[in-house]
């Protein structure tokens, strides 16, 4: 008779959400373990130009929680996609910003907690209901 044993998985192992995301051609992927430490929406003009979008939707994760693979490009900081022009995320010994659109399964139930530069967001779009709202960067 053929017997296994069962091996207990530690439950922060078992509880960990893993999220895969990628460039729209495909070539540049990353993934973020556990969730983001925030979330967030920009108004400013930066993010406003650089997605080509009223505002830009990220999270923030610790360094440690995010892997990619490919070849980026950067400007400024901010990671993109040398082959489709997708921007990604930024990066550095601390953490990861990642650009929530361009994860893999949408809607990704990731909620921004808080909105930077509210100043500039178009008078048609409403302030996120339970979000701090700053002005500016935050405090």
């Amino acid at each position: 008779m053929f017997q296994t044993k069962t091996k207990r998985i530690p439950e922060e192992v078992v509880m960990t959400v893993v999220r895969k995301g990628g460039c729209l051609c495909g070539k540049v992927t990353f993934s973020v373990s556990g969730e983001p430490t925030r979330v967030g929406l920009c108004h400013c003009t930066d993010c406003r130009q650089e997605s080509g979008s009223a505002f830009t939707y990220f999270g923030i994760w610790p360094a440690h929680a995010f892997l990619s693979e490919g070849t980026t490009a950067e400007h400024g900081g901010r990671r993109f996609c040398p082959s489709c022009g997708s921007r990604l995320f930024v990066c550095d010994e601390h953490e990861a910003e990642v650009k929530l659109g361009s994860l893999r399964d949408a809607p990704s139930g990731i909620v921004p907690t808080y909105e930077l530069w509210i100043k500039r967001r178009e008078r048609w779009l409403v302030a996120l209901p339970d979000a701090e709202q700053f002005d500016e960067d935050r405090p």
